[in-house]
């Protein structure tokens, strides 16, 4: 199974395996990586720590011993760890239901579109969702010490990955209480200290990374801005509460995920169909109470820590809800297969098709499309003005100064501003003297067509807790900086733009 699944994932994954790198792998994986290679260093040298454990680094330095530091190597040493994660939601599915819904729930998580945009990119989230999702496995299948090591390299992997046991670990504790006012029974199997001892594993081998990490840097959870970041800052309780309508969103809906909650909820209408005189079985109730437990542990806990709410944190909850919504699916619905092939329809459309609203592009494959525009615009700009200074913001700050990052072979000089906003934008135009060139970009996804108007107030809220900004188009910061559009390009609510100020233009002019 491993084995064809390895086959399927490349065979799809083909044309994206040579593409450089994106955003937060750029700024953080990557050089985090390329540290431990270079310089065998566990902590990150070239970029700020943000304790992110070390296992994914790790792997990909041995890859890259290997095979050599390519964008290709990179990709292909993530399909297997894809690869591996979809082993266990098969794995998973087929015991908590049976051979039918764990090849079609394992089909469908590998074609939803965030699954499979974060299946070649050098994050750590599919790993420990992966690894995860086979600890899970193990627990179910009182293997406590497979459970033990499989949770405690998914915490070595990411640090939230700890939510999963200690979310079992409460199950354990609570369960047997819960089981006296509930029938039939929902716990699975007797409180035993082998269960517990397994869960707490976890728990230690994250204290000593961290023990190590505050050895070497002086501080337990990374660098402060990192912590103000993901901690400090979103304790609020507005927050808070939009943040856990996003996670649900997430969670139950994001990128046609509603398509299939929505034939869950239909389906449990239905009276389950029978084989013969024999009901379709349901998902044990003791195994749907741990996948509830899991996913709402994810859903609470990053409502109220973590700055940036992106989908890829939520990817170890996401196949569990596919295994119980496929599984209603068999058990009610005697075309279940049909419905099943129209939700992967409507993924592989979600994969091309950006929604009518604001999203992340690294969740479809609008990652490529950023990618490959921003390699055209850095080879016209490095062809045409190779030693200019270059007004950007990052991520492409970071893509033409590291040709490591695949996108330029010579660093260009930069001047760095934070986005293309209009007080960025007007800040630059009184530094005019410092940059020749503009590489402008979109920092945010606009949809050209959005379902609804965006209302003023939900604008507010976004750039009060989440970041939100809108990026002024190129003819605008062209005007404001006294400059002309040389190049230009737009994908799919997307654009990239090189702009050259007047005086730069006419005195290139008067060379030729």
């Amino acid at each position: 199974m491993f084995v064809l699944i390895c086959v399927g994932i490349f065979l799809l994954h083909a044309s994206l395996i040579r593409l450089p790198y994106f955003w937060d792998e750029a700024g953080y994986y990557i050089p985090a990586a390329r540290d431990l290679l270079l310089k065998g260093s566990l902590i990150p040298l070239s970029t700020p720590s943000n304790a992110h454990p070390p296992l994914v680094m790790t792997y990909l330095a041995l890859w890259w011993k290997m095979l050599g530091s390519t964008p290709a190597v990179t990709r292909s040493a993530m399909l297997l760890t894809a690869a591996f994660a979809l082993l266990g939601v098969f794995r998973i599915a087929r015991r908590a239901a049976n051979l039918e819904v764990a090849i079609a729930a394992t089909v469908c998580t590998a074609v939803y579109p965030v699954f499979f945009a974060q299946s070649t990119m050098a994050h750590v989230d599919l790993a420990a969702a992966g690894l995860t999702i086979w600890g899970l496995d193990s627990y179910l299948g009182a293997r406590n010490r497979s459970a033990a090591v499989c949770f405690s390299l998914s915490v070595l992997a990411k640090e939230t990955a700890l939510l999963a046991p200690l979310a079992l670990l409460a199950w354990e504790l609570v369960c047997p209480w819960a089981s006296r006012f509930l029938k039939p029974p929902i716990c699975i199997r007797d409180r035993s200290w082998p269960v517990v001892a397994s869960l707490l594993t976890p728990v230690g081998v994250l204290a000593l990374w961290y023990t190590y990490h505050y050895a070497r840097t002086g501080y337990v959870f990374g660098n402060p801005e990192y912590f103000r970041y993901n901690v400090q800052a979103t304790m609020s309780p507005l927050r808070i509460l939009l943040a856990l309508i996003m996670r649900l969103w997430q969670v139950f809906g994001y990128l046609h995920l509603w398509v299939l909650t929505l034939l869950m909820a239909w389906a449990m209408t239905r009276p389950a169909t029978c084989d013969g005189d024999v009901e379709r079985p349901r998902i044990a109730l003791p195994v749907q109470f741990v996948f509830g437990v899991v996913i709402l542990s994810y859903v609470v806990a990053l409502s109220v820590i973590g700055g940036a709410v992106l989908a890829r944190y939520m990817l170890p909850g996401v196949p569990l809800v596919v295994i119980l919504a496929v599984s209603t699916l068999r058990r009610r619905v005697r075309a279940w297969r049909w419905l099943v092939g129209i939700v992967c329809a409507t993924f592989v459309a979600a994969l091309f098709t950006n929604p009518p609203y604001g999203f992340s592009p690294e969740d479809n494959l609008a990652y490529r499309d950023f990618i490959e525009m921003h390699l055209d615009a850095e080879g016209f700009l490095e062809a045409r003005y190779p030693k200019a200074t270059v007004l950007t913001a990052w991520p492409a700050s970071g893509e033409i100064t590291q040709p490591f990052l695949g996108y330029v072979r010579q660093p260009l000089r930069v001047v760095r501003i934070e986005d293309f906003s209009p007080e960025e934008v007007l800040a630059a135009a009184q530094e005019r003297a410092r940059f020749d060139v503009v590489l402008a970009f979109s920092t945010k996804y606009e949809p050209p067509h959005p379902l609804l108007e965006t209302p003023r107030w939900w604008e507010r809220l976004k750039a009060r807790f989440f970041g939100y900004h809108r990026d002024l188009p190129p003819a605008f910061i062209a005007q404001v900086l006294d400059g002309n559009v040389v190049f230009s390009e737009q994908r799919q609510g997307q654009w990239v733009a090189v702009i050259a100020l007047e005086r730069v233009e006419e005195a290139r002019l008067q060379r030729r």
